[in-house]
């Protein structure tokens, strides 16, 4: 039986000629990253004609170009010698999602990464160059800019409102072939896969994927998830695939509540400003639950509470167990990180949790990865 594995969107590459060094400068000036209703009735089921019409200009297609050394050998007398270094450059392609109408675009990190030139295709077909303004490998999403007004972009949806079984459209660029739209429903929500390779070591990988049924393929990353409204649910990441590489059946799909979050520190502050509760759990399984004395099979079981951390000054203990978080039931780490991703160091949330069989609730305040709340910059 073939084993299928998930692998993250692979950017085809080939060999280019020499590029131009890129720009990374964090960026002040622009429209607010926060969610905008696009006032706009949900369409029936089986027609999304008017829903691809509205957003496939919002969606874009990048090209980067990244520079390698690699060794250069002679052969002398049947012996093999290295000679020195030659550069080859090469080029990748991926998708992107026009977030504001004066040109930032949000895209995955796999996608521009070590890019040393990027560039946009619009739907129009006008390619503008475009700069790198900020990443986050913890959740594989960056952010880049182009010098244009008035473009097309899409509003984003409430992530928290999708629903499994509900269609959806995945816009992008599979194979180079431009404006490519596909459809399926949402299979799943709060997946936590395990394919984010976060370099930075403080920095727990953050993944809480909408899985759907959608078809994409390499080129896809970092395009678009929409819902029936013609909102931007989610930013394509990654695919299941077998040894072909190509997709097999399933989708995978950065939340747009998390995205906008991203997205707004990026700009701002060319850093994400992650806030941390400072605990290491367990999902409460039927095993988990018998342990522990838990009334019922759900929420977070406390292992660890991290000393001088935001849970450490609100109260909370090992042997807790978390049931909701701002409101929002967390039954595995996927929605925990998910639902701590939408906040920054210095805000409050609420956590309802269970001590020996009795319910209690705490604010606390929450801090960042040093361990207090001042702002964080690259």
């Amino acid at each position: 039986m073939k084993r299928i594995v998930v692998i993250m969107l692979a950017t085809c590459a080939m060999m280019m000629q020499a590029c131009a060094q890129r720009s990374e400068e964090p960026v002040h000036k622009s429209e607010p990253l926060t969610p905008v209703p696009a006032q706009r009735p949900a369409l029936t089921l089986t027609d999304f004609t008017d829903v691809a019409a509205a957003t496939i200009d919002a969606v874009v297609h990048i090209k980067t170009e990244m520079t390698q050394l690699t060794p250069l050998y002679q052969s002398f007398f049947g012996f093999i010698i290295q000679q020195g270094m030659q550069r080859q450059t090469y080029s990748a392609f991926g998708s992107g999602v026009i977030i504001t109408s004066d040109g930032y675009i949000l895209t995955n990190n796999h996608v521009v990464q070590d890019a040393e030139k990027i560039s946009v295709t619009l739907n129009d077909r006008r390619e503008l160059p475009a700069r790198l303004v900020g990443t986050d490998p913890a959740t594989d999403l960056a952010v880049i800019k182009v010098e244009a007004e008035g473009l097309t972009y899409m509003p984003f949806g409430n992530s928290d409102q999708v629903r499994v079984g509900e269609p959806v459209l995945a816009i992008g660029n599979p194979f180079n072939l431009t404006s490519t739209v596909t459809g399926g429903i949402v299979s799943a929500k709060a997946r936590n896969m395990h394919i984010i390779d976060n370099p930075r070591t403080n920095e727990t990988p953050l993944e809480s994927f909408i899985q759907t049924d959608a078809a994409v393929n390499s080129g896809n990353s970092g395009g678009a998830l929409v819902n029936s409204r013609a909102e931007l649910i989610g930013i394509v990441t990654a695919i299941a695939s077998g040894n072909s590489g190509n997709y097999i059946g399933y989708s995978f799909a950065i939340p747009s509540n998390l995205a906008v979050k991203v997205a707004g520190d990026l700009q701002r502050y060319g850093y994400v400003q992650r806030a941390y509760l400072g605990v290491q759990v367990t999902e409460v399984d039927a095993n988990v639950a018998r342990q522990t004395g838990a009334r019922e099979i759900r929420g977070l079981y406390i292992a660890k509470v991290t000393p001088g951390c935001a849970a450490d000054h609100a109260g909370m203990k090992q042997g807790d167990i978390i049931l909701r978080v701002a409101g929002k039931s967390v039954n595995t780490f996927a929605e925990l990180m998910e639902e701590l991703g939408l906040f920054s160091p210095g805000e409050d949330v609420e956590v309802d949790f269970e001590r020996n069989g009795h319910a209690q609730t705490v604010t606390a305040h929450l801090l960042n990865s040093q361990g207090n709340t001042e702002i964080i910059r690259r």
